[in-house]
């Protein structure tokens, strides 16, 4: 049984279509959960169909939908300050000492993060770098286990099938409240995922339908 569990993504939102069901699991179990949410996602297109966000009211709007979702997953939030769509030309030196600083503060056995060059945006690319650079900068004794994300298209092909492979049917209820909590993204990215029109009234049985299992890889630190 995991002692602490960290998630490290980029974006508000992130957490809910990613891992939320993997983290109702632990959740459940006991296990603490904190989030290390990277940006506000404040560079986001998604404004909400009809429209109730500007590019100036996202970031705040964004910030609140965070925090409820966080409240429904019942887990610790940290926000990292970092801007959105940016996070590439960061120094990934500076990012990964900060994440390094905080994971030895907080002492997971577990970090979930993206799988670099295999998580489609930027931003998931690099923040999952600059993660697993941070911990495998750890002491090996006390170095957390890596689950790694993956969903860019044809990513089995090249890497394989996952090895973790978490059923999530007995927590999706609490995925898709999650997913809801992010009212200006959700009918966005679940429109694409479905390739469904969406409406307030069928988003909750769409969501149900297609997200029954979480899938990670175990990062392998000989091979760095």
């Amino acid at each position: 049984m995991e002692k602490h569990v960290v998630v490290i993504f980029p974006h508000p939102d992130d957490e809910a279509f990613g891992a939320a069901g993997t983290i109702a699991k632990f959740r459940q179990e006991g296990v603490p959960v904190t989030y290390l949410c990277g940006t506000l996602g404040e560079m986001g297109r998604n404004m909400g169909n009809p429209t109730f966000a500007t590019r100036e009211s996202l970031p705040e709007i964004r910030k609140k939908e965070l925090q409820d979702a966080c409240k429904v997953m019942d887990v610790e939030l940290k926000m990292l300050g970092y801007r959105d769509k940016v996070l590439e030309f960061e120094d990934l030196s500076k990012v990964s000492d900060h994440l390094k600083e905080l994971l030895e503060t907080i002492n997971p056995t577990l970090v979930i993060t993206h799988y670099p060059e295999y998580a489609v945006h930027p931003d998931h690319n690099a923040l999952g770098a600059a993660a697993i650079d941070a911990v495998s900068r750890m002491e090996e004794s006390t170095r957390p286990t890596v689950w790694a994300q993956a969903f860019m298209r044809g990513y089995q092909e090249i890497l394989g099938k996952p090895d973790v492979v978490q059923d999530i049917r007995p927590f999706v209820k609490t995925k898709v409240k999650t997913i809801l909590c992010h009212k200006s993204q959700a009918q966005g990215v679940l429109g694409n995922v479905t390739g469904e029109e969406l409406t307030e009234e069928n988003m909750e049985a769409i969501a149900l339908e297609h997200f029954k299992e979480e899938t990670f890889y175990t990062w392998n630190f000989e091979n760095i």
